[in-house]
């Protein structure tokens, strides 16, 4: 799901407590010290949704529908996915890169055909009483629209069908009061936006910003077609030499490698996301943010959420499994790191295209509100010892 709206009494604009020197390709250094701003008086001192307190940028109608700067603001409007006539995607490179090899043979198998449909039932019964939770705490719920992701498509570089559309946080990313659609790294996801369009189209008629990052070709040159990932210690071994299956032919990236905390934006290179897309979003959201890159013990990395995430003003979730590299620098800057514990989803969870990690991948109704899975007894406990119910 996607965080669109947060109140505007929440921090809105506030920083992380510290930021890191940002220049792409640099190590961190100058950890600069910055105090935390009230956000109440951040909030009361401007009208319109702008990002720094002392800095007004252009006039946001105040009823503007998308205003979010951070993780953790409290919510007013989100979207939610769909997972009606979900397929499975083909066993091109990418996905392959992605997946683990238990699973190639479901892909070969039923790729370009749908999910198995008891999956899908349970999973579209799942998110519509998310919905209805959502709506109960007094939440606006957005869904995007349904679509036939089993026809094929073809561009003059490739051919495919596509996949879902249940996760507008892989695809939209919100900063401020603008909504930017990512371009994508996997074929079966090229136009994925299309059930989104309606939704983003009537938040850009109501006076929200609307960004689209230059949409790659997908062509051949995007991927090393020979990516060599027949084991963990392979992914491993390529991971650390900064090696992954995307290239730097043009810009990729999805929308969830980056995490927001005010004025700073963290994201990793990723399977999907290269260094041009990551460069992409530091020019297209400089002098106003700094997006700084950080890197993981991780084989496979996609997606940031289930790896680090930021859940309040300087307190993030640290994965164990995924240690970040650069970790010493939040604790040094005052941060507060959390490990979670290990999560409980059964070993024979099919898990086609996620980890068991899911667990962190939490939603913040508020600083001291979270949404988690209800199977999630240990992570549930370790939420109630940080006084977040």
């Amino acid at each position: 799901m996607l965080r669109v709206r947060c109140l505007r009494g929440g921090s809105r604009g506030a920083e992380a407590a510290h930021y890191i020197g940002s220049q792409l390709g640099r190590s961190f250094t100058g950890w600069v010290q910055r105090t935390f701003q009230s956000t109440q008086a951040a909030a009361a001192s401007q009208n319109s949704c702008a990002v720094d307190d002392n800095k007004v940028t252009a006039p946001v109608p105040e009823d503007c529908p998308v205003c979010s700067y951070n993780e953790w603001d409290p919510l007013e409007e989100v979207i939610v996915g769909r997972a009606e006539n979900a397929c499975v995607p083909p066993f091109s490179v990418e996905v392959k890169a992605n997946t683990y090899e238990k699973n190639w043979e479901f892909y070969q198998k039923f790729g370009g055909q749908s999910f198995p449909r008891d999956h899908l039932k349970k999973a579209i019964a799942e998110i519509e009483e998310m919905c209805n939770i959502l709506k109960m705490e007094g939440v606006i719920v957005k869904r995007p629209e349904p679509i036939d992701w089993s026809v094929k498509y073809k561009t003059p570089d490739f051919e495919s069908t596509g996949m879902y559309a249940a996760m507008p946080r892989d695809i939209l990313l919100v900063v401020g009061n603008e909504i930017i659609e990512a371009p994508m790294a996997w074929r079966a996801r090229f136009f994925e936006y299309r059930a989104y369009r309606p939704v983003i189209k009537d938040y850009f008629h109501r006076g929200a910003k609307w960004t689209t990052a230059p949409k790659p070709t997908m062509a051949d040159e995007l991927y090393y077609q020979d990516y060599p990932i027949h084991s963990v210690q392979d992914r491993h071994k390529l991971a650390a030499q900064g090696k992954f299956v995307t290239t730097e032919f043009e810009p990729c990236f999805d929308a969830a490698d980056f995490i927001r905390a005010g004025r700073d934006i963290f994201v990793q290179r990723s399977q999907v996301t290269n260094n041009s897309g990551i460069e992409w979003m530091r020019r297209h959201l400089a002098p106003e943010y700094r997006v700084h890159t950080l890197s993981f013990k991780d084989p496979n990395p996609m997606h940031i959420d289930a790896t680090l995430n930021i859940i309040g003003p300087g307190l993030v979730l640290s994965n164990p499994d995924r240690p970040c590299h650069q970790i010493e620098f939040f604790k040094k800057a005052g941060w507060t790191v959390v490990s979670p514990p290990l999560p409980l989803i059964p070993d024979d969870h099919p898990l086609w295209m996620s980890s068991k990690w899911l667990s962190m991948n939490v939603l913040m109704l508020d600083e001291k509100r979270v949404m988690v899975d209800a199977n999630e007894i240990p992570i549930q406990k370790m939420f109630e010892n940080l006084g977040i119910l």
